[in-house]
C-alpha cells in the first residue's frame, strides 16, 4: 500500500483573540528500513516518495556501491516500510565501517562525519564551473518555486540537481540529508554527468550536507540559509563553493569564490 506523503489533521488554530477548529497539511514522518544481502543495514526517517532513489542514493554515499550495477535488485515494501537490496558482490557491513543505526530527520549532528567511510567516500572537487550572481538567484528562486509540498506542510526539505541556468530535477523531504540522496539515486540511475552541475538547497549547509555534496560529486551548492563552520571547513579543503543567505538581490560566498562572477 502506497503511503501518502502528506495527512491532514484537526488543529486548533488562534487567530483575532480566538481559537478556531481547521484542517492543516502535515508531512508524513516514515520509517525506512533498509535490508542489504538479507542483513539490516540502516533504519531512516523520510518522506516516502521516490523511495528507490533514496535507497540507491543513501548506498552510494554510504560507500556500499559506487554504480547502479551493483545493485541486482531493489524491492520497496511501502506498506510494510522494508527497501530489499540485492547486491552482486558480498558486504561485510559491519567490517566496512557501517554500523547498523538508526537515522532520525532531524539531523542533529553531522552524523556521517563520524564514520570512517567518509574517508573513503569524501571526493575532492576540481570543476571549472563558474556561475553568474543572477544565476544564483534565479536558480533559488525556481527550487523554491518547484516545491509545492514545502508551501502546502511548511515541514520539507528541497534540493535541486542544476546546470547553470536550469533545474534538471528537484525532491522534497522531512531529511534534508535524504532530498540529497534522492538526488544522488537519479544521477545513478539516469547516468547524470555532474562535471557541469550546481546544486540548490533550502536548508543550513551543516558538514553533513557540505559532505553529501561532496560524494554526490558538485562542486557549487546554494543556500538560502548559513553555512556551519565545520562545513566551510571541509568545503576549503575538498574544493566546494558554497553560497549561502541567498535572498532577494543579496548572498554571501564563503569558499572557492572564484567560481561565481558578477552579472
Amino acid at each position: 500500500m502506497k503511503k501518502e506523503i502528506m495527512e491532514q489533521r484537526n488543529v486548533h488554530k488562534y487567530e483575532v483573540d480566538s481559537f478556531v477548529e481547521v484542517e492543516d497539511t502535515v508531512a508524513t514522518e516514515y520509517p525506512l528500513t533498509i535490508m542489504v544481502n538479507g542483513e539490516e543495514f540502516a533504519t531512516m526517517v523520510c518522506t516516502p516518495e521516490h523511495l528507490e532513489e533514496l535507497v540507491i542514493g543513501f548506498m552510494a554515499s554510504e560507500g556500499l556501491i559506487h554504480f547502479l550495477d551493483e545493485v541486482k535488485s531493489l524491492q520497496v515494501d511501502e506498506g510494510q516500510g522494508f527497501a530489499y537490496v540485492e547486491l552482486t558482490k558480498k558486504v561485510h557491513l559491519h567490517q566496512e565501517g557501517h554500523s547498523k543505526r538508526f537515522i532520525g530527520s532531524c539531523c542533529g549532528k553531522s552524523r556521517q562525519f563520524y564514520f570512517q567511510n567518509d574517508v573513503r567516500t569524501a571526493k575532492t572537487i576540481r570543476t571549472e564551473t563558474t556561475l553568474s550572481v543572477q544565476a544564483c538567484m534565479d536558480l533559488m528562486s525556481n527550487m523554491q518555486g518547484t516545491s509545492s509540498n514545502f508551501h502546502k506542510t511548511g515541514g520539507l526539505h528541497n534540493a535541486a540537481l542544476c546546470t547553470t541556468d536550469d533545474l534538471v530535477v528537484s525532491y522534497s523531504d522531512i531529511g534534508r540529508h535524504n532530498a540529497l540522496d534522492k538526488i544522488y539515486g537519479y544521477c545513478l540511475k539516469n547516468r547524470i554527468s555532474l562535471r557541469d552541475k550546481v546544486i540548490a538547497f533550502s536548508g543550513r549547509i551543516s558538514s553533513e550536507v557540505l559532505l553529501k555534496v561532496s560524494k554526490i560529486g558538485v562542486g557549487i551548492i546554494l543556500s538560502k540559509s548559513a553555512p556551519t563552520t565545520l562545513a566551510l571547513d571541509l568545503a576549503d579543503d575538498l574544493g566546494i563553493t558554497t553560497v549561502g543567505f541567498i535572498r532577494g538581490n543579496r548572498l554571501n560566498v564563503y569558499t572557492h569564490h572564484n567560481r561565481i562572477y558578477e552579472s
